[in-house]
């Protein structure tokens, strides 16, 4: 979607912003003005104080235009906020701003048809973009940094930049959530083992364990959701860290640039990261419950297990071993998850032990962000791909695996706890006949009614419906259990609250 510049008198709408990720090495494309060099005589940009250059190691060790200038969309929306209120007070004349809104309205064009490529002589996003637009306007465009400094502006451009993937983000999930919705329609019926300690424990319904990532992935959305609320609040305005002598309205530029809330300190507004750290906590949790299902599927997969099969689309094969099938997607989103856990980590350590206000350490949040933001997205919509159209499950071996052991045992002894037998003598009982049919190489279906009876004169010619795996499923009719009639409940609640996302606003 393409950005629609509007006149100075309309609300900035952060809905048409899209986010160009340019993480590699950038330089000047051929067409494109040539960056301004710094030598021993030019006096650089942020102080007169200075007199000679930086040392040309330190200056690329300084430089963070690398990685910010993924921030450049939100960086010019933000400046036209800014100055459209520095003419609504009159601090700057109407004309002024208008030349410097149209300004960084040509430099968004250029940067999108692949001209403003600013290098590490620009330092960062912020100078890359007021050099241009002074280069561009003249001495008008050295008013735009009037009652701001880097450290507000940085802080909203990312919160606006964060904002925006939030929303994209809870989009994925939906999409996720869906495609587990859609594959579990096909599967109520289905019965898979379910596991405790990897330990074959008691059969459910497989739409029922799809469903358990459904609801893990609704918690994330909802985790966002509120995190986004910490996100959307703006620091604009208020400075390097004491607020400005200027009459701005912040006000103005809150609800220009949507945001739902302000900063009420500038010492707490500048070097607030929290919001930073709540969303990559947020995105480790995610990456757990992918990381999670991927374990799964790589298991099923396995020939040990045998309950799916991987379609060609979403596999890949061995160089050497021609037989192999590789899981390949849910491998890598299992590994990726550990870069978004480090890069929570790492914020945690940078903020530690800042004193207030803002410290140069915080330019190392936002390739942690930024490489945090694009690893969700990725993995999401890898996942959602895989369980569309990767995955076969494999019902007849299902069916073999839920018959072929002992995970029935629990529902003998709710057979004769529901016959009046208390519960702890009725497990004691069934721990005995699980050791009889473990010595005879028999399972629990395999005893006569002679042998059920030997045990405990309770037991009747019912026993062997009551033990049936899908009797044991159905049986477990609770609210939230995996019986049948509650599988299918689940299922209409959840593309109902799925469906409610995604309902037009009245």
């Amino acid at each position: 979607m393409s950005f629609v510049a509007l006149p100075l008198t309309k609300k900035l709408n952060r809905r048409y912003l899209c986010c160009f990720f340019r993480l590699s090495t950038l330089t000047f494309s051929s067409s494109s003005p040539p960056p301004q060099k710094a030598d021993s005589t030019d006096s650089p940009l942020w102080s007169q104080r200075f007199e000679s250059a930086l040392n040309p190691v330190i200056a690329a060790f300084n430089a963070s235009i690398q990685f910010d200038i993924a921030l450049i969309e939100y960086d010019l929306t933000g400046s036209q906020a800014h100055v459209q209120m520095l003419a609504q007070t009159g601090i700057i004349p109407q004309a002024d701003a208008d030349a410097i809104y149209q300004g960084l309205e040509q430099i968004r064009q250029e940067y999108r048809q692949g001209l403003f490529r600013p290098g590490i002589e620009a330092e960062d996003v912020h100078f890359a973009v007021e050099h241009r637009l002074i280069e561009l306007i003249g001495e008008v465009g050295k008013k735009l940094h009037t009652g701001r400094s880097r450290n507000d502006q940085v802080g909203t451009d990312i919160r606006l930049y964060l904002h925006d993937h939030i929303q994209h983000i809870r989009a994925l999930l939906q999409d996720w959530q869906q495609a587990l919705v859609d594959i579990a329609q096909d599967h109520v019926q289905t019965l898979i083992p379910g596991y405790t300690h990897l330990q074959r424990a008691q059969p459910v319904s497989l739409a029922h364990h799809l469903l358990a990532y459904f609801e893990m992935a609704e918690r994330d959305w909802q985790r966002l959701g509120e995190i986004d609320q910490r996100v959307n609040v703006s620091p604009l305005g208020l400075g390097a860290l004491a607020g400005t002598p200027f009459p701005i309205d912040r006000q103005a530029t809150t609800d220009q640039l949507g945001f739902v809330d302000l900063y009420r300190n500038s010492l707490d507004g500048v070097s607030d990261r929290d919001f930073a750290i709540e969303f990559l906590c947020a995105a480790s949790l995610i990456m757990v419950h992918l990381s999670r299902f991927s374990e799964e599927v790589i298991l099923w997969a396995s020939e040990e297990f045998g309950f799916v099969k991987l379609r060609d689309s979403c596999a890949t094969g061995s160089s050497i071993m021609p037989q192999k099938k590789n899981p390949d997607v849910p491998e890598l989103v299992r590994g990726k998850s550990g870069r978004v856990f480090g890069h929570l980590q790492s914020l945690l350590v940078v903020m530690k032990g800042l004193p207030l206000a803002y410290n140069k350490d915080l330019q190392e949040d936002k390739e942690a962000l930024f490489d945090g933001v694009i690893t969700v997205k990725g993995c999401l919509e890898a996942m959602k791909i895989l369980v569309k159209e990767g995955l076969e499950f494999v019902t007849e071996r299902l069916e073999t695996a839920v018959g072929e052991d002992f995970s029935n045992a629990t529902d003998v002894a709710d057979y004769l706890a529901a016959k009046g037998v208390p519960f702890r003598e009725a497990y004691n009982i069934v721990g005995a006949v699980v050791k009889t049919c473990l010595s005879q190489g028999k399972l629990l279906k395999d005893l006569t009614l002679s042998e059920w009876q030997q045990l405990h004169p309770q037991f009747a010619a019912d026993i062997y419906e009551a033990i049936t795996p899908r009797q044991v499923v159905a049986a477990r009719n609770s609210y939230g259990g995996t019986g049948f009639e509650q599988v299918q409940a689940a299922l209409t609640q959840a593309q109902e609250r799925l469906n409610s996302k995604t309902a037009p606003s009245a």
